[in-house]
């Protein structure tokens, strides 16, 4: 008899990737398509939103076809920040042949959570970020999705109005665009948690602000629908094989992780090591307003809304395929990462990877790369280790924001993420924070807390009540420095952060 299931997608920035879960969690099939980065110029990053769509039906179609599940209904988290725009009309030549027609029109590429090309809108509206950050939780920082839209905006002023005036303009994230293609445009929403991200989202209301809107420019019936994270977003239609599954829940990426990690407790810290890297510390409430950190939703229901202390790094992975790239390495993220195992340590280099600015706590976009303390006896292994320490050494800072901003010391990090299978990295990162870390054994904890919520709509299970997975399943790294290490080790860090801050100074950023 075929077990029922819920279908997870995981649309990231560079695979997208599906998972069948049963009703005990457990992981029947899993599969994935990668997905590619567009750099058309400096500082510009984006994505083809076609084939963001023909990937996600691509790994559909392949769970679909598992013959030993039943379908119950479709999860989804995704990259979160990236922005898109499309109109309600769908045409035949914007497509290729090998692609699924998409319900709505793109109007351009998806500008990534990568991409600094809004930085102009975050300098025109500077004075502003008080406001920002008291209404949304969040720091002005190009990141952010409104700053994408209000670019799109400046470069097609008369066009876009004329679509958002017409009732023909749709602006979401990666989730909502999925979600219209699924529904056969039928359905434009978003959940909480993705809305949380944009800069446009009242922390307080869970509604779309007007300050916030008047303050990018963005017209509200343009926007998604607001939904929460766990509820019925409407059926697909636009696969065959999946015709009539509901789609039970939606939720970003670095949420979905937090809610994979189980044992949802107060206090629990988790670091998604991915591209970027992603802290998030769950709060018993709506925290209060802090300057170097993210307030964000954590996840909703139906009866409950759960908030999170969050700080993110624009480079972690990333850090280390540049190396590899910057070396000519064929495989640069896979060969970076062995050079670095052939030393025992980075030599006294320190690599800043600010190649796109300063996330959290620093929050400096203008901010760019730094490599300190060279020595005539350095090789690109003592470089590409110190990309790896720069990893550790990023999420330490967010760490210790987090432990400062809210007076609770963390009891150990959990850890999650392509990048956790490095032990070099998760050994460096525990010497550093001098707690433990815990590495989930599950790789696609995104997608397994996306269906841990589709699985509460559906009556399977309540969330907030599943154990700890990584309490079970994950391997422990003990702090082996001493601590007089640990300090000589955080200070040629901060030393080179400030360096770089100081050069971003020197710029008149």
């Amino acid at each position: 008899m075929r077990r029922p299931c819920i279908l997870a997608i995981d649309q990231g920035t560079t695979n997208t990737k599906a998972l069948l879960l049963d009703r005990e969690g457990r992981v029947l099939f899993r599969t994935a398509a990668a997905v590619e980065l567009l750099q058309p110029q400096s500082g510009f990053i984006e994505q083809d939103p076609m084939h963001l769509w023909g990937s996600v039906c691509r790994v559909a179609e392949e769970c679909a076809a598992f013959s030993e599940a039943s379908i119950a209904g479709i999860a989804i988290s995704n990259q979160r920040e990236t922005a898109l725009a499309w109109t309600r009309h769908r045409t035949a030549e914007t497509v290729a042949d090998e692609e699924r027609l998409p319900a709505g029109l793109p109007l351009g590429n998806a500008i990534s959570w990568q991409c600094r090309r809004s930085q102009p809108v975050c300098e025109r509206i500077g004075r502003e970020a008080p406001l920002l950050q008291q209404i949304s939780g969040l720091p002005l920082d190009p990141l952010l999705s409104a700053t994408k839209w209000a670019w799109m905006f400046s470069q097609q002023p008369e066009l876009l109005r004329a679509r958002a005036e017409a009732g023909e303009l749709c602006l979401g994230t990666v989730d909502s665009w999925l979600l219209y293609n699924l529904t056969g445009g039928c359905v434009h929403a978003t959940d909480h948690t993705n809305a949380s991200r944009t800069g446009l989202l009242g922390l307080g209301s869970l509604q779309w602000e007007d300050d916030l809107l008047g303050l990018f420019g963005i017209p509200r019936s343009a926007l998604a629908e607001l939904r929460p994270s766990a509820s019925l977003f409407g059926e697909c239609v636009a696969i065959e094989s999946l015709r009539g599954v509901p789609v039970l829940a939606m939720i970003g990426d670095s949420h979905a992780a937090l809610v994979g990690h189980g044992g949802l407790t107060a206090g629990m810290v988790k670091a998604t090591y991915g591209t970027g890297s992603s802290l998030m510390m769950l709060t018993a409430a709506l925290p209060a307003p802090t300057a170097s950190l993210a307030r964000t939703v954590a996840w909703t229901a139906q009866d409950a809304v759960h908030y999170a202390l969050e700080g993110n790094i624009a480079m972690s992975g990333a850090a280390l395929q540049w190396v590899g790239e910057f070396l000519g390495l064929a495989h640069p993220a896979e060969d970076a990462a062995k050079l670095a195992a052939t030393v025992p340590d980075a030599g006294g280099v320190v690599l800043v990877p600010a190649m796109v600015g300063l996330g959290a706590p620093y929050w400096a976009s203008a901010a760019r790369g730094l490599v300190a303390n060279l020595e005539r006896s350095h090789t690109s292994a003592h470089l590409a280790r110190a990309a790896l320490d720069a990893i550790a050494a990023q999420v330490a800072d967010v760490l210790e924001e987090m432990q400062s901003s809210t007076g609770n010391r963390a009891a150990a990090l959990l850890a999650d993420g392509g990048a956790t299978c490095n032990d070099s990295l998760m050994q460096m990162q525990a010497d550093l924070i001098g707690c433990p870390v815990l590495r989930s054994a599950e790789v696609e904890l995104s997608a397994r807390g996306a269906a841990m919520l589709g699985g509460q709509t559906l009556g399977w299970w309540s969330v907030s009540s599943q154990p700890s997975c990584s309490a079970h399943l994950a391997r422990r790294f003990a702090p082996q420095s001493s601590a007089e290490e640990r300090r000589r080790l955080r200070a040629a860090w901060r030393l080179a952060v400030q360096r770089t801050l100081y050069q971003q100074k020197g710029t008149g950023a």
